[in-house]
Order: C-alpha cells, then sequence, then structure tokens
C-alpha cells in the first residue's frame, strides 16, 4: 500500500466511523435509558436520507437546510416510537423488540409506496470536487462528514453532562430506580433519548444520501452494524459505542482496502468476538451489579 493510498484509506475510515458513531450513539443512548432495543433505527436512519432527498433533490433546499430538516422529523419518529410502543411494552422486552421489527416493516413498506422500490434514489453530489490530504484526493462530500459529526459529538457531550435533562437522562441509565427517587421523570428522560436517538440516525442518513443510493431497504445493514458497535462498546456505553464506531469503521476500510468487503466483515465480526471474550461487558461498559 503506497501512501496515497494509505491516506485515502485513513479518511475513508474516518468517515465511515463518523457515520457509525452517529447511529450508533442513538441506539446507545436509547437502549441506556429503556434497555430496549430499537431494531427500526435502521430504518430512522433510511427516513433522514429519504427527508433529504424529498427535500434537496424533489424542492430544490440547500442541501445543509435539508439535512437539518431531517433531524426534527426522526426525532419526531423516534418519539412517537416512545409512546406508542416502548410506554405500552416496557414491562416486556421481546414485545418491545418485535414491535420495532414490526415498525421496521411498516416504515419500508411506506415509504416505498410513496416513492417506489425500483431503482434506487441517486441524490446529486452538492459538493464537487476532492481535496487534495498529502497526494490522496479525498471528495468533499465525504470531508464534510467527519467535521459535523465531530461537533454533533460535542453537543452531544454539553448537553449530558451541562444540561439538567442531559444529567437526568445519564441517571437513567445508570440506576433507573435510583434516578426516580431523586424526581427524575422516567418518561420524559425516555421521550427525549428516543429523540435524540432519531435526530442523530436521521443527520446519518442525510449526510450519507448523496454518497449511498437510497432505497427502502438501506437500514437493513446499518442496523446491524450499529448493534455490533454498541456490543463492542458497551451496552449503555455512548462513549464505548463512539469509540467502537471508530475502531470498527477502520477495521472494514482497511480490510476491504486490503482485502475485500466480506473479509473485512469477518474481521469486524471476529473483533466482536475477542472483545466480549476478554471483556463481556464490552471496552467501556460498566460490569453486571
Amino acid at each position: 500500500m503506497d501512501l496515497g493510498t494509505f491516506i485515502q484509506t485513513i479518511a475513508n475510515s474516518l468517515v465511515l466511523g463518523s457515520i457509525y458513531a452517529l447511529v450508533a450513539i442513538g441506539l446507545s443512548l436509547a437502549f441506556g435509558v429503556m434497555r430496549m432495543a430499537n431494531f427500526a433505527h435502521g430504518e430512522f436512519y433510511m427516513v433522514g436520507a429519504y427527508v433529504v432527498y424529498a427535500l434537496y433533490t424533489l424542492q430544490g433546499w440547500p442541501f445543509f437546510l435539508a439535512v437539518l430538516m431531517a433531524m426534527p422529523v426522526v426525532a419526531i419518529l423516534g418519539l412517537l416510537t416512545e409512546k406508542l410502543i416502548f410506554q405500552p411494552t416496557k414491562s416486556n422486552t421481546l414485545a418491545g423488540f418485535m414491535a420495532t421489527a414490526g415498525l421496521a416493516f411498516i416504515l419500508q413498506v411506506l415509504v416505498g409506496q410513496i416513492w417506489g422500490v425500483g431503482l434506487a434514489k441517486q441524490i446529486g453530489t452538492p459538493y464537487v470536487g476532492a481535496v487534495d490530504l498529502f497526494g490522496a484526493l479525498v471528495a468533499k462530500q465525504r470531508l464534510i462528514i467527519v467535521p459535523v459529526t465531530f461537533a454533533t459529538l460535542l453537543a452531544l457531550w454539553f448537553f449530558l453532562y451541562r444540561s439538567k435533562w442531559g444529567r437526568g437522562l445519564r441517571a437513567c441509565s445508570s440506576d433507573p430506580e435510583t434516578a426516580a427517587l431523586q424526581g427524575v421523570d422516567i418518561s420524559k428522560v425516555s421521550g427525549i433519548a428516543l429523540a435524540l436517538s432519531g435526530a442523530s440516525a436521521g443527520l446519518a442518513g442525510g449526510l450519507m444520501a448523496p454518497i449511498n443510493s437510497v432505497t427502502p431497504y438501506m437500514g437493513h445493514s446499518m442496523v446491524l452494524i450499529a448493534f455490533i458497535v454498541v456490543i463492542i462498546g458497551g451496552m449503555a456505553s455512548v462513549e464505548g459505542a463512539v469509540l467502537a464506531a471508530f475502531l470498527m469503521g477502520f477495521i472494514h476500510t482497511f480490510g476491504t482496502t486490503i482485502w475485500d468487503g466480506i473479509t473485512a466483515t469477518m474481521i469486524g465480526v471476529a473483533f466482536m468476538a475477542v472483545v466480549l471474550v476478554i471483556r463481556p461487558q464490552g471496552l467501556l461498559g460498566r460490569n453486571a451489579v
């Protein structure tokens, strides 16, 4: 591997890790508060991409304005999911998981009925050209994903550690019973967690819309990767999800460059297995008590 290819691969790894991080932190937040897995999280990512398709490609909105609109749209979807699915099934984890699996299929069919399930939607690249980084050309469209992701992660950090509701969310994630005794409204915090979860997934889908083919089924592979990332990082650990996301981004990108996509996926799964053998709670997860 020459220097140019090496730098190109590092840049692609950062981009892929950024997208994994945006999707995985939402899944981790939701699980941390409600102790339930949202199988429809990949469809949240897909809806974000379709919002950008509808507003940017069909309506002619500025790209970043369309991406910003994807966040509240999918956040509302997340809030509705919490109220209509997770609240009624909070005493039955399996029922909640199966209900979100059903929601995933409903969203796929609904989007397919509105925009069709034939050819993938192609979204024009708003930022054409490439940036020369030490001899490697990195597409501007991909490069902007990294600073947007880090800005989002910084904003989330301030919310979680510097705001009242953020501290309440962390308290619920650590010990919901004690948090409730301290006056934290579990219902409101759960709604905030799912809204943030939806917003981050919508942002990721919107940013990737001009890069990936937009189809009703594009979220399926993403949610599987997000589950792997969250498991590696530690369930309910946002910091662990971010760390694992970038590790998986590097593993998958370098594995694909050196070998192929299937081998890269196998290496990623093997890495997850090794982590769970050494640290069953994940990289930054807490031991069960």
